[in-house]
Formats: structure tokens, sequence, C-alpha cells
């Protein structure tokens, strides 16, 4: 038998009480463009090979970018990048990069400036799931920083306190 779906509202307050860390997915559109935007569904999945996952919603913008391209970047903000944040959250803004610091990487993937670290990945799978759809990506750089990571508990931003 099979139970009715959860009401969205409800559902999205259970999930609201898992604290999450924030990140700016990022890769290069089929111009070249640099496209991206913000999520909180990152996961670890393997560490052989070495993969992550990211959710993407279908009627995202960057869900097209990432269908068509084999490459993309986990940037892992830090506690400053609220605003960063919010401005690579939501619909289709075509500025989102004007005025903002990134350079490309030796493999020429686009990386925030100031994060706490990022994760060069290459497509190893992808499954739709209900409206989104699950893209697994395999490890193949990154690097680290210093600081504190911005975080997202009950629909806002919140952070750590340093020990």
């Amino acid at each position: 038998m099979n139970a009715p779906d959860i009401d969205p509202a409800q559902f999205r307050q259970l999930l609201g009480r898992f604290a999450t860390g924030v990140v700016v997915i990022t890769a290069r559109d089929l111009e070249g463009c640099p496209a991206g935007m913000t999520a909180n569904s990152l996961a670890s999945v393997s560490l052989s090979p070495p993969l992550v996952s990211i959710s993407v919603e279908h009627q995202a913008e960057m869900f097209h970018t990432m269908s068509a391209t084999a490459d993309f970047v986990i940037n892992i903000l830090s506690s400053h990048q609220e605003a960063i944040s919010r401005r690579f959250a939501g619909g289709h803004r075509p500025d989102r990069f004007d005025g903002l610091g990134y350079h490309l990487s030796q493999s020429g993937l686009v990386v925030l400036d100031g994060i706490l670290a990022h994760i060069e990945c290459e497509r190893y799978t992808q499954h739709p799931l209900g409206d989104h759809t699950l893209f697994v990506g395999r490890v193949i750089s990154g690097s680290t920083g210093d600081g504190l990571p911005l975080m997202y508990y009950r629909g806002g931003y919140a952070g750590l306190t340093p020990s």
C-alpha cells in the first residue's frame, strides 16, 4: 500500500531542522559562459572512487547546463558569503557573475574567490528523481581554505561559533 505524500509545507519544516552547508555549483554553459546556482544538497557518496552528489531542480536554469556539461565545480561558501549565496539563488539572472571575483582552474572550470573549498568534478552519472535530478560527480581536484562555513537552517542563514 502506498501512503499519500506528506504536505509540502510540512516536508520543508521537517528538513528545515537539518542544518546544511551552502554551496554554489558552477560550470560553463554551451557557449563557454560561466553559470551557477546555490544549493545545499551536497553529499559524499563514495571514497573509492571519490564521488559526491548534488541535486538540481528540473525548472532551474542550471539544470540545462548541468545536463549538457561533463564537468562542474562545487564551491563551499564561507560564513561571510551570504550575499553570494543569495545572488545565485532563485530564478534566471544573467548578471550573476558581473563584478564577482572568480577564476578558472587549471582545468578551465569556474572557481569562486574567497571560498572555504572547491571540489572539481566530472559527471559520473545522473538520475532523475521526482522534480530534481541527482548529479553524481567523480572528484578530480580541489583546494581548501580557512574560515567558517555558511550554514542554512530553518529557512535562514546561520553560522558556527568559533571554538
